[in-house]
């Protein structure tokens, strides 16, 4: 049996709320192309990962948390959706010993981080998953963002994560690229160019080498369009812990539309 490859790291949008488990008002194909490229996922990987580590848009905590339980409970932190979307179950395993491995890691890289075992999975682990890996057979492990959304900090936490690649651990961030619903819903000429700007601009950093790429997303709200797009920058942080474990690995997009009028993408770095 040959060795295992290294799995990539993915930055991968989530849409929004329960969106592929309902009829979107108004255009029920609204989010099909993002559906397919989620279901897509197992398919560009090397081989089945043995464990996906999820850093979710949606969980903050002072510092770098991993969900520690083997069967955590679902939060259904969407408002204002059909009742059968808060009936939605997903019934794969945590990955316990793997989050007290990753906390451990960062530990003695200097890195703050502790295991919760009673934290549930939020909507932005159990959707994107739900459509990835409908069969629930692959164990997740949950991943905070840290207080405060120090860029810098993100990608040095995904840095020393890197090597769970090499375990056979697909790294998935799960935000938005496009991220500001006051103005998702408008039809703006301007927020589409904004958008489309940052999108981008985005996309360009993530193929530069990696010094040029952590420079480039260290100071990300330089960016065209930058705050328009993310006015707070909770669902772009997971891009930052993914591009932190690319090491060398250069980013495209393997996924880009216009949603809303909105330009949004996903970006993979060693597929």
């Amino acid at each position: 049996m040959s060795a295992k490859q290294r799995q990539p790291s993915l930055y991968i949008p989530h849409g929004g709320g329960p969106c592929f488990f309902m009829e979107w008002p108004g255009n029920p194909q609204l989010w099909d192309n993002m559906a397919a490229m989620l279901r897509s996922i197992p398919a560009r990987l090397p081989q089945p990962p043995s464990a996906i580590l999820l850093i979710s848009a949606h969980w903050e905590a002072p510092v770098f948390t991993f969900c520690g339980g083997s069967k955590p409970k679902l939060e259904y932190d969407y408002y204002g959706f059909p009742p059968h979307t808060y009936e939605i179950r997903y019934q794969a395993s945590g990955a316990p010993a793997l989050a007290e491995r990753a906390a451990q890691l960062l530990q003695d890289a200097g890195i703050g981080a502790a295991v919760d075992n009673n934290a549930p999975w939020d909507h932005g682990v159990f959707i994107p998953l739900k459509v990835a890996y409908p069969q629930e057979e692959i164990p997740v492990l949950a991943m905070s963002l840290k207080k405060g959304l120090n860029p810098a900090e993100h990608q040095a936490a995904g840095k020393v994560l890197a090597q769970l690649r090499d375990e056979n651990v697909l790294i998935i961030g799960s935000g938005l690229s496009y991220h500001n619903l006051s103005a998702f819903f408008a039809d703006s000429a301007a927020d589409a160019a904004a958008a489309k700007a940052f999108d981008d601009w985005l996309i360009d950093a993530a193929a530069q080498d990696e010094t040029q790429r952590t420079a480039a997303l260290n100071h990300w709200s330089d960016a065209p369009g930058a705050r328009q797009v993310h006015p707070r920058e909770e669902h772009l942080l997971p891009m930052m812990m993914v591009a932190g474990a690319a090491g060398a690995d250069q980013g495209s997009a393997f996924y880009r539309e216009e949603i809303m009028g909105k330009a949004v993408s996903a970006i993979g770095f060693g597929l």
